[in-house]
């Protein structure tokens, strides 16, 4: 997997790291110390060789790494926490709230592996590469494994603008925040399988907020931060 970044490159975990192609007219010696450092291989191309490589803004560095790997269920139970992101679409979301788990100490989020965004360089980029520090798990079914989740204990709380004010409730010690579609929001079964739905209250014109800030927003609730 290609991913790209100075900031990308410091937040990979090194041991995932293959290669690292660097310009040419790359000066920046933090990266180079880096490198020799953590005993990456790299080598010195031409910029119009990264820009065939990846079509984001590379800032003179492509990262090779291994494909990224998927966590299993089981791996997630001895979280206390776990995020759900109901079949999102937009990756940048997806890199920000990855970005946010791992800042507030989330490590499980869980995605639906049909017509929902998979970890890609977009995310990796977006989330500065802290995709390689959070267990993200693909999962067939979301219904089935949230009546999982509920049996191992955990309670069950869903983001919706028809709930209540997110900063009045009570969280359980064991929890799972579902995070909807950024146009449909939460889908129906997933919706009537949540133990309890909150908000976050709107008094601008806005009705609604981008996903990953809300996500934000929430997830530091939650977790007590």
């Amino acid at each position: 997997m290609l991913s790209y970044g100075k900031n990308v490159l410091f937040s990979t975990n090194p041991k995932i790291i293959k290669k690292v192609y660097i310009s040419q007219t790359l000066k920046d010696k933090k990266v180079i110390d880096y490198l020799r450092e953590n005993h990456l291989h790299y080598d010195c191309l031409p910029v119009e060789a990264l820009n065939q490589k990846c079509k984001g803004n590379h800032q003179g560095v492509v990262i090779l790494s291994d494909d990224y790997e998927y966590a299993g269920f089981d791996d997630l139970l001895k979280e206390d926490f776990i995020v759900i992101l109901d079949h999102l679409e937009d990756p940048h979301n997806f890199g920000a709230i990855a970005r946010t788990c791992e800042a507030a100490g989330v490590k499980g989020i869980i995605i639906p592996k049909d017509r929902s965004v998979m970890v890609n360089d977009v995310v990796i980029k977006t989330s500065v590469g802290t995709t390689s520090y959070v267990k993200i798990v693909k999962v067939t079914n979301l219904v089935e494994i949230i009546k999982k989740l509920k049996n191992n204990g955990y309670f069950v709380y869903g983001s919706i603008m028809s709930g209540k004010d997110y900063r009045c409730v009570s969280y359980a010690p064991k929890k799972v925040l579902v995070i909807g579609n950024e146009g449909k929001g939460i889908s129906p079964l997933v919706l009537k399988n949540c133990d309890e739905l909150v908000k976050i209250p709107m008094r601008g014109e806005v009705n609604s907020l981008n996903a990953s800030v809300a996500s934000a927003l929430l997830i530091y609730k939650m977790g007590d931060l």
